[in-house]
């Protein structure tokens, strides 16, 4: 990966119209999420995301299932950005996962 200047990650970002706090949004409207973090692993060119994800909306969902749902929530930004990776909680296993850290 290339080193980018602030108004080149900038002028990427702009273009592809996908920022942290967009995702953030929609994923807290459509699977009403609790908490949501979103980190640019591109260094600032909006090109490669890691997520984790805290929904209600995961009970009862395998890993796969999960990851469809936000696949499914985020199609059109995924298919704007280089690499997503989401990491999927119930509000109770998020609970348990903060108390052991």
């Amino acid at each position: 990966m290339s080193a980018r200047t602030d108004s080149e990650a900038e002028t990427v970002q702009k273009s592809t119209g996908v920022t942290p706090e967009g995702l953030k949004i929609k994923l807290e409207k459509v699977l009403g999420a609790t908490h949501v973090q979103i980190e640019d692993m591109s260094g600032g060119c909006g090109q490669m995301f890691e997520a984790i994800i805290v929904s209600p909306q995961f009970a009862k969902k395998t890993t796969l299932a999960r990851h469809r749902l936000v696949n499914n929530t985020l199609k059109e930004e995924i298919a704007a950005i280089h690499a997503w990776t989401p990491k999927c909680h119930t509000p109770e296993e998020w609970e348990k996962k903060k108390a052991q850290s």
